[in-house]
């Protein structure tokens, strides 16, 4: 058996450090899809942050086995592999997005069918990838994480801000307690003052009601002794006839 020829050889290891260097790869059977079909699905993957490469099944088997990959199973048929893990054009990888894309690609176009993968040097299946397609975006998750850590803090910031404004709320209503309870001690206080106003003025009245009955006491004093006197008077003259 001769040496491979330098052209194989390059396409191996090609293959062996993309898929090296990919965070996720997806198998798919493109059998169907013309030219202008495929140059679509590399820009929706391309957006997604992967690159759809088309190679011999006999090169990606030695690739992958150089690269510690059991993939054999799904090198079967005309086979196109979507790398995930960057693009040239400097877009982030995104497995889930790129598992989007395919499926979304799929659903208007029959002859590509999803085999399988590989995440994490996890194997996964095409109903696994259907999974995965239906998870939201890296950049969704990056969002939904960084409102998880800001939803406490923004939470500690509504209380601290709240303790000054409440304070403020207890202590006026603490105030309007107390106006509250002086309001009866003033009126009272003004009843007072009023009764002692009044307490002089009624004083003359009671002494002139005094000096009336010591007046009307006087005049029947009167009264009596001159009937005593008158009645004296005719008993001397009784006494003289």
């Amino acid at each position: 058996m001769g040496d491979p020829r330098p052209e194989k050889v390059a396409v191996v290891d090609e293959v062996r450090e993309k898929l090296s260097a990919a965070d996720a790869v997806v198998l798919t059977e493109y059998r169907g899809l013309n030219v202008p079909a495929i140059a679509e699905l590399r820009r929706a993957l391309r957006d997604a942050g992967g690159e759809y490469k088309i190679y011999k099944n006999t090169l990606v088997r030695i690739a992958a086995r150089d690269a510690g990959m059991e993939i054999d199973d799904l090198l079967t048929g005309p086979t196109a592999i979507a790398f995930v893990g960057g693009t040239e054009e400097g877009v982030a990888g995104d497995a889930a997005a790129v598992a989007k894309a395919l499926r979304d690609f799929a659903k208007s176009n029959d002859s590509l069918v999803l085999k399988g993968g590989v995440l994490n040097d996890k194997v996964l299946t095409a109903e696994d990838l259907v999974a995965l397609a239906s998870l939201p975006s890296r950049d969704v998750l990056l969002a939904q994480l960084a409102g998880a850590f800001q939803a406490p803090m923004a939470k500690l910031a509504g209380l601290l801000s709240a303790l000054p404004r409440d304070f403020a709320y207890g202590l006026q209503a603490l105030i309007d307690v107390g106006g509250a309870s002086d309001a009866p001690a003033t009126e009272t206080a003004a009843v007072a003052d009023d009764a002692a106003a009044e307490e002089p003025a009624e004083a003359p009245a009671e002494a002139a009601d005094t000096e009336s009955a010591e007046a009307s006491a006087e005049a029947a004093d009167t009264e009596s002794d001159a009937g005593e006197s008158d009645a004296g008077d005719d008993n001397s003259e009784e006494e003289e006839e």
